[in-house]
């Protein structure tokens, strides 16, 4: 496999950039650090890619390079907690995390040490520090390949509305969305459907259950009154999902209203507090977390 180009970053430059809020390059983060095939873990940077770790520990296998996956880097993934190619949340293929934190120090976090940072890390939004490296278990993304190859999963559209609905629900919950699309007279470009895994280790968790994911990308016009009333559309099949018993992707729908936010994410307030305790200065701030801060004032 090619190296990388770009000049590696080490943990101590991570650290002093953390320290001094300089700027810091993230994609020279991109190298595979170690395979420990004893203990079946791969140690990587979070700018590496999924496609570059299959190439590294599967060369020539397509059927692991075709893997969809919905963040391309691990760090990226790690952030969302985004599922993977086999519908299970990032945080099942982790180990550990090498963690910088807002104060530039470097902390291995898991699920056995500094557990609670662990919890916050994973799909925290970038929040709680800079990952350095995430120790991955080499079995568990060799299943999501294998699960992935033989139940395919559909690409999401982009720019989409995704929506979490219990499968049981899924028939009616379509039906209702294409209803008030009809009336709003707001037409769906582009529709898909995933199945994604719960999860129970992560606090900020979105799936809390299996859930099918429903991404739906809704015509798009270029007048105030049209996106005025698209985003109506996307509150009401917000509604919709909530009462087929589902919610949405907290990452990722920042029209949700401070009702459906609550009602899907009532930790969010505790999330923030956390938030400012591991950062009291601020350093990590970001559009969505401003987002969620102002709206939790309203």
């Amino acid at each position: 496999m090619a190296q990388p180009l770009s000049r590696p970053l080490s943990a101590a430059e991570v650290c002093e950039a953390m320290r001094r809020g300089g700027a810091l390059d993230a994609s020279r983060l991109d190298r595979i650090l170690r395979v420990d095939e004893e203990r079946g873990l791969v140690e990587v940077q979070a700018s590496v890619t999924w496609r570059s770790l299959a190439a590294h520990l599967r060369p020539g296998d397509a059927q692991a390079h075709r893997a969809r996956t919905t963040l391309p880097t691990v760090g990226e993934s790690l952030a969302w907690n985004a599922a993977g190619p086999d519908g299970r949340p990032a945080v099942t293929h982790v180990e550990s995390i090498a963690l910088v934190t807002p104060e530039g120090e470097l902390r291995r976090v898991s699920r056995l040490a500094n557990a609670e940072l662990f919890a916050l890390v994973v799909g925290g939004q970038g929040l709680f520090g800079a990952p350095y490296s995430v120790t991955l278990r080499i079995d568990s993304l060799a299943r999501a390949v294998s699960e992935a190859a033989a139940a395919p999963q559909p690409a999401l559209p982009a720019e989409a509305l995704r929506l979490l609905v219990p499968p049981d629900a899924l028939p009616r919950f379509l039906a209702a969305a294409r209803a008030r699309c009809g009336e709003w007279r707001v037409a769906i470009d582009a529709e898909a459907v995933r199945s994604t895994r719960g999860e129970d280790e992560t606090f900020l968790r979105w799936a809390r259950r299996d859930y099918a994911e429903v991404a739906l990308r809704l015509a798009r016009h270029g007048n105030l009154g049209a996106s005025l009333k698209a985003m109506q559309v996307r509150r009401e099949l917000i509604d919709a999902a909530i009462a087929a018993g589902g919610a949405f992707h907290i990452a990722c729908t920042p029209e949700a209203t401070r009702e459906q936010t609550d009602a899907c994410y009532p930790q969010l307030r505790r999330f923030l507090a956390e938030k400012r305790r591991f950062d009291r200065d601020e350093r990590l701030v970001s559009h969505w977390y401003r987002h969620q801060r102002r709206l939790l004032a309203r």
